[in-house]
Order: C-alpha cells, then structure tokens, then sequence
C-alpha cells in the first residue's frame, strides 16, 4: 500500500511501471538516473508539494493503478486467435479499469486487441492505415480521440468516405449535458461513434497572475498580457490539436500564432526543486484536461477555471465496419454501455455521452468544432497549417 510518506525511489521500487502515472501528471524523467538521484530521497507529499498538487487524491490513483494490475496480463492482448480484431488508444487515467470491464464481457473470448495508453501516441496505428489499401486490410474496431487519425485524407477519411463505417447507434439518447443545437455531438453521416469527450479548461496560478485579470474565455487568452505565461499540452496530440483547430475556427491564423507567442518553456522534473528556476519559468495559466484539475490543493493558489465560451473538447471515438455489424454490435454495445460511461465520468472526469451518466458538472458548456466544419474542410491540412504557424509564434 502506498502513502504520502513513502519517498519517491521507494514508490518506484514497489512498482517501475508507476513511473508511467508521473509521466502522466507532468512529473517526467523518472525514469532517468540522473533524475530520480536528484529527487527520488523526496517523499511524494514533498515533491507533489512543490507542485501544488493534492497528495491524497495523487496516492489513491498510484493504488488504484496497482490494484488493477492484478488483471491478468494475458487479457491484456486478448484472445491472439479472436476473430474481431480491435485497435487503437484509451486516455490514460482509466485505461487499466476499461480493460478491466473489457475482460469481464461474454465477448472477450472472440477479440484480439491492442489497446494502448494514449501517451504513447498514434504514430504506431497511423502507419498501419497508411498502408492499408482496401477495407480487409483495417481492424474491425478503432478506437482513440482527437482528429489526428479519423480525419486526415490519407488515413481513415478515404475509408469513411467510401462508407466502410457505420454508427449502429445513432438513434440512441444522449446525455443531457450534449443535446442541444450548439454541441450536436452525433455523426449526421452516421460514421462515426462519439461516446465520450475529453476537456480543456484553465488552471490558473494566482500567485503568478498577479494584478493581471483572471482569464475567463479562450478569447482572453489571447491577449498579450499572457505572453510566455501559459503552459499548453503540447505532448497530449489529442488536445493540443482540438485546440489548434477551435483558436484556427475562432480567430484564425493571427489567433494560432498569438497562442503560440503565449506559450512558456516546459520545465523538467529536475527543475521543479529549483526554487529560484522554478520561480523564474512558473506558467500563470496552464491549459489542461479537467482530470488534472483535481489534482489542486483546496484552498491553494491554483484556481481551475472552467471557459464561459465552453470548455474545448478531444472527441473520443470508436469506428465500427458497416460490413460486419452483426458480429461487431454487442462490444461497441459495451464501449456505448452506462458501465464504461461511468468509468471514463467518474474516474477520469471525461464526460460521457450515455444518457444515464450523471457527469457531476454543474452547468456544463463545451465548445465542439462541429461536424459542418469538419465535413466541409481538410482537417489534416488545416492541422499542419496550424502547427507552422503555432512554432513560428513561439520563435
């Protein structure tokens, strides 16, 4: 069992694979000597302190992780014989707890998958549809989120296109929190499956604030007086590019590169027992998915702010085939299901699509890029066209 008063060489020892939940939460390197020499005599409630960091809510995910590890590992790649062929990434914090349930379903004995954590990104996965030339040539399931791999011309849009994908639910309800005209999250095309949403809203540093206003919108963000005072999740693909893409659609590229003028250095972990260099590069605001909010002190200097204008969303999605609905209709049942809606709610604060989920947001507004847009433009283009100009602001 570990608590807050165990250091953090001693934590790793329990387990290497914890580094993997550091990673996670900003604290990288661990898995460097040099690093963990330098910090690893530091008792977690120490390091997560310097932070600002809740350490009671940081030890139950790290327990939690290795309670689920109890799963057994050869679930973890399914059945290699299976005749349903499943793919793609789940958002880290409740990855273990989906396999989980995964495991548990009649249907497990029928699927080879490879469900990766999404920081390991989609690189892998992008160079299997590269080469894919024909639907027999594809997974039978996907399943990951953001834009960079559902809608890029050369990937997945040809086969979606040629309707090789089919949602088997589009007339299902959903929740509440989604259904009205502003964030219309069904596919009208019926292609693709929304059953989650990851995000983005502010955590801001008071303290380094300063005198300087509180931000409130995406739109005051961009205002100069943020220059080098934001920290942007520039390694979680998913939601840097569902940023990149709603700043493109709201204020377009003078908005991409003014972003990219707002940005701060990252720091390394090393760093953070600097005080004097911690000091120094210490973001104001820091743009994050709202799961990582949690992880504030109450009372501290950290303040999450929840955008008036709507909180971005990373859309989490699952492609299912259209020529095989009959066999492929009871586990995208599941991923759809109120179970696995809960564990992504609830555990990982990503709110569900399910209409029964209770997401425990108070008076939710989410800015959703539209499906209008996303069928009337190349994605990918705008992607690439949005990241030149991201880096030329940061110059």
């Amino acid at each position: 069992m570990i608590s807050k008063d165990l250091t953090v060489k001693e934590i790793i020892e329990i387990d290497a694979s914890l580094i993997d939940v550091f990673n996670n939460y900003g604290f990288k390197g661990l898995d460097n000597p040099h690093v963990l020499k330098q910090i690893g005599g530091l008792t977690l409630e120490a390091l997560l302190k310097t932070r600002g960091k809740n350490a009671d809510v940081f030890v139950e995910l790290l327990n939690e992780t290795l309670e689920s590890k109890n799963i057994d590992v050869t679930l973890q790649d399914g059945n290699k014989n299976g005749s349903i062929n499943l793919v793609g990434l789940l958002p880290c914090p409740v990855r273990l707890p989906l396999l989980e349930a995964l495991s548990k379903t009649p249907e497990i004995k029928n699927i080879n998958h490879n469900l990766k954590a999404a920081s390991e990104g989609l690189d892998w996965l992008k160079e299997e549809v590269l080469v894919a030339k024909t639907e027999e040539d594809l997974a039978d399931i996907y399943i990951s989120a953001g834009f960079d791999l559902f809608f890029e011309q050369e990937l997945m849009k040809r086969f979606k296109d040629d309707k090789v994908f089919k949602d088997y639910h589009f007339e299902r309800e959903i929740n509440k929190d989604f259904d009205n005209e502003e964030i219309a999250l069904k596919d009208p095309n019926h292609d693709y499956s929304m059953f989650a949403v990851v995000p983005a809203v502010f955590l801001v540093n008071t303290q380094v604030l300063g005198e300087r206003p509180m931000p409130k919108t995406w739109k005051d963000l961009l205002d100069p007086i943020y220059e080098s005072s934001v920290s942007l999740p520039v390694s979680d693909f998913d939601l840097f590019n569902a940023i990149l893409i709603h700043i493109y659609k709201d204020y377009g590229l003078v908005g991409v590169n003014r972003l990219g003028k707002q940005m701060i250095a990252s720091m390394h972990p090393a760093q953070m027992v600097k005080s004097e260099r911690r000091a120094r590069i210490k973001p104001a605001i820091s743009i994050m998915p709202y799961f990582f909010t949690k992880m504030a002190l109450p009372g501290s200097v950290m303040q999450a702010v929840w955008p008036e204008d709507g909180a971005i969303v990373s859309p989490i999605f699952m492609l299912t085939k259209k020529s095989k609905e009959e066999g492929l209709k009871a586990i995208s049942e599941f991923f759809l299901s109120k179970e696995v809606g809960e564990i992504l709610s609830h555990k990982g604060l990503f709110p569900s699509t399910h209409k029964d989920v209770d997401n425990k947001i108070l008076n939710p507004k989410f800015n959703w890029i539209g499906w209008d847009y996303i069928d009337n433009n190349d994605i990918g283009t705008i992607l690439k066209k949005c990241m030149t100009e991201f880096e030329k602001g940061m110059k």
